[in-house]
């Protein structure tokens, strides 16, 4: 009988190997894709101007997936060492803890059935996570805390300014450290619970979503049934958020969420992953008149590298919405957000940011520009926004 178990045991294990080794690398290519056409070698003006830039990015899912962000892959959009490559300095890594089968750009439930789970258990993440979105976001938060742990030299996650201030003295000396901060795809991970706010916060999250694609029970999301504005709970919870210096983000919210929080809190907002509706006329993105109440009340865009955003994938239509976005928004306003490992298909991961840069030099953005867009706006904006 042991000789049997200890058989099966072997199987069992063999086959959980060949699974995380074989087939969850398999599942991620099919859903985080590159496009390699759009590869195009740097100038040297481009290069050198790369190279001095503060780069920053305000949305990216890298840690719903297994890898090990310590080591370059091969697939995927984004790691340490290809980050490197990129010059970037600054990324917002947000979790996401829902996404319903089906889902799309138009109308989705709230109860449909849902694609994290099933990740979740084939990831083998804790089995606390299988049926909590709570424990989900504390999982993601607690896989950034053990990557920084690993490789204290290559990522600090930021809870404050200061925090902020200290990775960028560190850059300016030359070190190739990475600036992280946590938040949230969407508040659902609150569980409807207003206290889950103040421990999530103690997790490290400074950032966070409303909506995701979906209602919930803070309001209507642009992707949802139901097209409503803030509930009772959304309302509280928002200015909980604002009480404690979180950031929040409206890129999945209706526009009648977005434009009922501007109205009921005093601090800026982002939309973190999105495009503007003039430049790319898909649902995906919300109207450039709430864009404009957005940043008429000193709120950041992040501009998408994927379809559903600027309406293809080649870095000349992400030029063109982001400048788009300063002539209706202004400069200060505008920054950028891949959404890099969200299930999306870009034309370059994120070692291949300086191709933004030399496609910005192509089409005539001046140098100051440029710096404000790669990543000065949002550097600025979370010195002033993040808790001092």
């Amino acid at each position: 009988m042991k000789k049997w178990l200890t058989l099966l045991t072997a199987v069992l294990v063999i086959l959980f190997a060949g699974w995380k080794w074989l087939l969850l690398p398999a599942v991620e290519k099919s859903m985080n894709k590159v496009e390699s056409d759009h590869t195009v070698a740097l100038s040297l003006e481009a290069e050198a101007l790369h190279n001095t830039l503060l780069v920053g990015d305000l949305h990216a899912d890298s840690f719903l997936w297994a890898r090990n962000l310590k080591n370059r892959a091969d697939y995927g959009h984004l790691d340490l060492p290809r980050a490197r490559e990129g010059n970037l300095g600054i990324q917002v890594f947000t979790s996401v803890t829902k996404s319903p089968r089906g889902q799309n750009y138009r109308k989705n439930s709230s109860e449909a059935a849902d694609n994290i789970t099933l990740l979740a258990v084939t990831q083998a993440w804790p089995v606390s996570t299988w049926d909590s979105l709570y424990e989900r976001a504390l999982y993601h938060a607690e896989r950034v805390k053990t990557l920084q742990a690993s490789a204290p030299d290559e990522i600090r996650i930021v809870e404050s300014a200061t925090d902020l201030q200290q990775v960028l003295a560190a850059r300016e000396r030359g070190e190739e450290v990475l600036a992280a901060l946590l938040g949230t795809e969407g508040s659902h991970a609150l569980e409807g619970n207003i206290e889950n706010i103040g421990r999530l916060y103690d997790a490290g999250f400074r950032v966070m979503g409303l909506q995701h694609f979906f209602d919930n029970k803070l309001g209507g999301s642009l992707h949802g049934e139901s097209g409503q504005g803030l509930s009772e709970f959304g309302r509280k919870v928002v200015l909980e958020m604002e009480e404690r210096s979180i950031v929040i983000d409206v890129a999945h919210s209706s526009e009648r969420v977005v434009r009922e929080v501007l109205q009921l809190v005093k601090r800026p907002l982002i939309v973190s992953h999105t495009g503007l509706k003039g430049a790319c006329n898909s649902p995906r993105n919300i109207s450039d008149e709430v864009m404009k109440e957005v940043a008429g009340k000193g709120g950041l865009v992040g501009i998408g590298f994927w379809p559903g955003a600027v309406c293809d994938t080649s870095p000349e239509s992400i030029v063109k919405s982001i400048r788009y976005a300063i002539d209706t928004l202004g400069v200060d306003h505008v920054a950028l957000g891949s959404d890099y490992d969200g299930s999306v298909k870009v034309a370059f991961d994120v070692s291949g940011l300086g191709t933004l840069t030399a496609e910005m030099l192509r089409q005539g953005f001046t140098e100051e520009e440029i710096r404000k867009v790669m990543g000065e706006n949002l550097r600025d904006f979370f010195l002033v926004q993040l808790p001092q």
